[in-house]
């Protein structure tokens, strides 16, 4: 196990931002993650625990401990007449854990290929997309508590999973590190195509037989399509969450703005789309030296080049006072700042 000092973070987040870290370290098992916790500069120092990245914006350089999570592995642990349980590492890559269970006919999370990030972060955020979110697959979870070095068992209902919400981000943030997700996946598939534009990219493609493959390539498609590679221009993906608001603000804004998306969630509240807002305020395409929002996604916010973390925080803090303006609605970020 080495320490590093003074470790520069830019190829370690993917927005780019050249930032560093007073102390880095990484582990690949468990007893390397417990040695680490219990080394006695670690215990004096903020720690932060990095996945792939994929949903975090440095504003400053960290003045503590960046600890990569590098666990490995893809199990199939059990099955059942209807389901696969399939356990990863945490450090594994999110979209290349797709892959294998797509590649394998493991059916339920094709509609969340090309997500950035590793395992560990997907039930931290509850990632979604695309009509399927991670607590619609999610079995349990093994997570190493940082005090004690002890790992404990997460279910379903422990996670307290919400809109890209869990525990993890709440009442014991900061408290685990997740070195391992098990999700329960389906041996029959149940396809998902009404939400955004799959069965128009599936017809596109001219896929006459359904398959998880061709929704899974459908999804590449259309996210290749409308979201920068963060190898080319960096990017979190995804910067905001789509507002939930009541309906009687829905149905007052709908009288304004006819095309307003909608979301029903229950009787009272609406989800509506973030980026169409953040459009409607004319942000898209726009730039602000080398921090911008995407020309063909809103919702993203984009470096150019060498935009600095507090430049991109800047912009989405231009962005939310206009949508406030506009249509009364607090846009909420969904990557976490540092």
């Amino acid at each position: 196990m080495q320490i590093k000092e003074n470790f520069s973070l830019r190829n370690l987040n993917t927005f780019g931002i050249e930032v560093s870290a007073r102390y880095f370290a990484s582990f690949s098992d468990i007893e390397q993650a417990r040695e680490l916790l219990s080394n006695s500069l670690v215990k004096q120092l903020p720690i932060l625990i990095l996945g792939g990245g994929s949903n975090i914006l440095f504003t400053r350089n960290f003045d503590g401990i960046v600890i990569k999570n590098q666990l490995k592995g893809i199990t199939l642990v059990n099955q059942t007449d209807t389901n696969y349980y399939i356990k990863s590492g945490a450090g594994e890559s999110w979209n290349e854990f797709v892959s294998y269970c797509v590649e394998n006919n493991y059916a339920g999370i094709e509609n969340l290929s090309l997500i950035p990030g590793n395992v560990g972060a997907s039930p931290m955020q509850n990632i979604g997309a695309y009509g399927v979110e991670i607590k619609d697959v999610f079995y349990e979870l093994e997570a190493l508590h940082i005090k004690t070095g002890e790992i404990h068992k997460f279910n379903l209902q422990d996670c307290q999973f919400g809109y890209r919400e869990s525990v993890f981000k709440n009442k014991q943030k900061g408290e685990y590190i997740i070195t391992s997700v098990t999700y329960k996946l389906n041996k029959t598939p149940v396809f998902n195509t009404s939400y955004g534009a799959i069965d128009k990219e599936l017809e596109n493609m001219g896929v006459k037989e359904l398959s998880i493959s061709a929704i899974s390539q459908a999804v590449c498609n259309i996210r290749t399509s409308k979201l920068p590679n963060p190898k080319e221009i960096g990017n979190a993906g995804s910067f905001f969450k789509n507002p939930i608001i009541s309906a009687s603000l829905f149905e007052k804004l709908k009288q304004e703005f006819p095309d307003m998306p909608s979301y029903p969630q229950s009787l009272n509240e609406v989800k509506t789309a973030a980026g169409w807002l953040i459009e409607r305020c004319g942000w898209k395409g726009r730039q602000i030296g080398d921090a911008g929002v995407h020309k063909n996604q809103a919702l993203v916010l984009v470096n150019y080049n060498k935009a600095t973390g507090s430049e991109i925080f800047d912009l989405s803090s231009k962005i939310i006072a206009d949508v406030k303006g506009k249509f009364g609605i607090e846009l909420e970020r969904e990557v976490n700042i540092i």
